[in-house]
């Protein structure tokens, strides 16, 4: 049984701690102390530190709040992360641990800053860069099911630090994921272009769901399921089902700083940029259709006559979380809210609900667990008689006295 520290015990380190807990002894500090289910948690950081085997530092290194996807973004200037907050723990932590310890970051940073901006602070103690790949709502499966295991030395040797850092998860791990031992540099680029491979997709797929918007006669599920399955040339079938954009803590802000990172390297082009505009012109679309269908149009008068409130049901980022950090919901509500339209939100993790009295309106079904999660607990909503129900998922059955839109099945309309 090891000891082990971690430094950053929020939303994502809090749960990964309690998993390690379940083999290890393990401590933790943050500045916001929590109440953890089998961890001690101390007072000051030294103690996190001073006679650990490892210590994980698991702190944010943030954007300023405009980036992270809930409004456009396109428009602003490209801008790195902030890594302020992990230079200050690894200052601290530097000055107090050992050359027996190792210490182990796990946030996430653009390619070349473990190099230029940590190790410089790191003079008496070893140092493994160590991203995951874990998603808000199945934080503690993500962390003993990982598809690969990431972890990053100075020469990539798979030997020393890297071998030590093996031989701990595997015996934390439920699965048998590959471990890909390689550079500082070469595992920040994992980590940034693996959640930037999503994005990418997610808005590939979404413009087939626009084109089959615009075009008519197409049922974009037809298109993208013989996409996804076609593995030879393109890779498998997550992320390649048409619906919701891209969202969470994670992908938005990834694109933006890598938009930075392109600038800076000078490469000449910048499909990052491109990924983020797509996202936010697909949520307009879809903005622009919602109250389209809830606008009753004069042709006399060539004025709206009647407009229906429009409720998105699911406002946090995705389903059974309470995180609207990177909403697709709130993008898609931006546009809505600018053009002067009435908007309300469903979603029982926000605590938002639109008026008992609303009656009839135009609903949008954001989430869909059965999507995300692979599960078939698909939500039950009662919704007023005469309303009209988007479904970008194209899965919802019908409901007596509702009008049900799949969007993006546009079959024999031309």
């Amino acid at each position: 049984m090891a000891s082990i520290g971690f430094i950053g015990v929020g939303k994502l380190g809090q749960a990964c701690a309690e998993m390690v807990a379940e083999v290890h002894d393990v401590v933790g500090y943050d500045v916001n102390p929590v109440e953890p289910e089998n961890f001690t948690m101390v007072d000051n950081m030294e103690d996190a530190v001073k006679g650990q085997d490892i210590v994980f530092i698991a702190v944010p290194t943030p954007h300023d709040p405009q980036y992270d996807g809930k409004a456009p973004t396109s428009h602003l200037p490209n801008k790195d992360f902030d890594y302020s907050i992990v230079k200050d723990i690894l200052s601290k932590v530097n000055a107090v641990a050992t050359q027996e310890q190792l210490i182990v970051l796990i946030s996430t940073v653009l390619p070349g800053t473990v190099r230029r901006e940590f190790i410089p602070l790191i003079t008496n103690t070893r140092f493994v860069y160590n991203p995951y790949l874990i998603a808000m709502g199945t934080v503690k499966w993500d962390m003993v099911n990982p598809e690969m295991v990431m972890i990053g030395t100075q020469d990539g040797s798979e030997t020393g630090d890297a071998k030590e850092l093996v031989d701990f998860y595997k015996t934390i791990m439920q699965n048998e994921p590959r471990y890909i031992i390689g550079t500082w540099d070469e595992c920040e680029c994992i980590k940034v272009f693996y959640n930037t491979f999503i994005s990418a997709k997610v808005s590939l797929v979404n413009m087939i769901q626009d084109v089959a918007e615009k075009q008519g006669n197409i049922n974009a599920e037809v298109v993208c399921d013989a996409l996804a399955s076609s593995d030879r040339r393109i890779m498998g079938p997550g992320y390649m089902k048409p619906g919701m954009g891209d969202g969470g803590a994670c992908h938005p802000r990834d694109n933006i700083a890598l938009r930075y990172m392109a600038q800076e390297l000078d490469l000449g082009y910048d499909l990052f940029d491109s990924v983020m505009r797509s996202r936010e012109v697909q949520a307009e679309n879809m903005a622009k259709r919602l109250m389209q269908l809830g606008g009753a149009y004069h042709p006399t008068t060539q004025t709206m006559v009647s407009e229906l409130p429009i409720v998105i049901v699911g406002k946090a980022y995705k389903p059974h979380v309470p995180y609207t950090n990177g909403s697709y919901s709130l993008l898609i509500g931006h546009y809505i809210e600018k053009a002067g339209r009435t908007l309300y939100y469903q979603d029982e993790q926000t605590g938002d609900q639109p008026p008992k009295d609303l009656g009839k309106a135009v609903y949008l079904l954001a989430h869909n667990p059965k999507v995300t999660y692979g599960t078939d607990d698909t939500a039950k909503y009662d919704f007023p008689q005469g309303s009209i129900i988007i479904d970008p998922w194209r899965q919802c059955p019908q409901i007596e006295g509702c009008t049900i839109v799949e969007y993006g099945n546009t079959r024999n309309i031309i």
